[in-house]
């Protein structure tokens, strides 16, 4: 398969080397002059690292989109519109309608549009989702979720965006239902303009979940608790750990 890169900056990094240990046919976009040097450098050929990303589409079968959140729209659209399929980086927009636009795009090409939600993919994930399937838990009463710890913080969007979305979107996964309702805190306290600090709870046809993401909280933090009426599912995905806890109340 023949992909495309688009950005490689901080994240954009990790994803050249996924890309290069797939083994697929790879071609990267970037305006810096520099980060295509270091594509370069890291084994792109030369004349594979473009500064328009028009220039590579007519060679690829799929683009991967790294670059701020705010182009997502324009760029996701144009690769779609041009035939490719395309991977974008979570947020997969900034609003709601942007986002329904680029499902209008997805309808109307024929092609298909994936969102970089990397825990549905994750071995923690199966487990749990075994684990519910089975029966064990019984029905959901709440589920909480985590994903904190220092970090450099994101200057296209607040950790909402970039870090609770991953647990929004787990939480839909894992139990079956959309979101019916949602109510969050945010702060500010870096002053930049944009969330570090989110308090959010999200309802999903009756089962509520609560997570919390921020830059703040001493050490890493990347877990989940679901409770049910006869076990609680407890996971780190930074262990890849899932314990199933008998609910004994004395």
């Amino acid at each position: 398969m023949n992909v495309l890169l688009v950005g490689l900056g901080r994240w954009g990094e990790k994803h050249l080397r996924v890309l290069q240990e797939l083994g697929v046919e790879l071609w990267v976009a970037d305006v810096s002059e520099a980060r295509r040097g270091f594509a370069v450098k890291a084994g792109v050929a030369p004349e594979r690292a473009v500064e328009d990303f028009r220039r590579a589409l007519p060679h690829v079968d799929a683009v991967d989109l790294v670059t701020p959140a705010d182009t997502h729209l324009a760029l996701a659209r144009e690769c779609l519109e041009a035939g490719r399929h395309c991977f974008v980086e979570k947020p997969l927009a900034l609003t709601y309608a942007e986002g329904r636009e680029l499902a209008r795009v997805v309808h109307a090409t024929g092609r298909v549009l994936q969102v970089g939600h990397i825990f549905r993919f994750h071995p923690v994930t199966t487990a749990l989702r075994e684990q519910l399937a089975s029966g064990a838990v019984g029905p959901v009463r709440y589920a909480t979720g985590r994903f904190t710890g220092f970090k450099r913080p994101r200057t296209d969007v607040g950790v909402t965006q970039t870090d609770a979305i991953h647990y929004f979107d787990l939480f839909a996964h894992l139990l079956g239902r959309r979101p019916t309702a949602v109510t969050a805190l945010l702060r500010d306290y870096l002053g930049r303009g944009m969330d570090d600090c989110s308090f959010a709870t999200v309802e999903y046809d009756g089962v509520p979940a609560f997570i919390e993401a921020g830059y703040f909280a001493p050490g890493t933090s990347r877990d989940c608790v679901i409770v049910g009426e006869q076990a609680t599912l407890s996971a780190d995905f930074g262990s890849s750990e899932v314990t199933v806890h008998g609910n004994r109340h004395v």
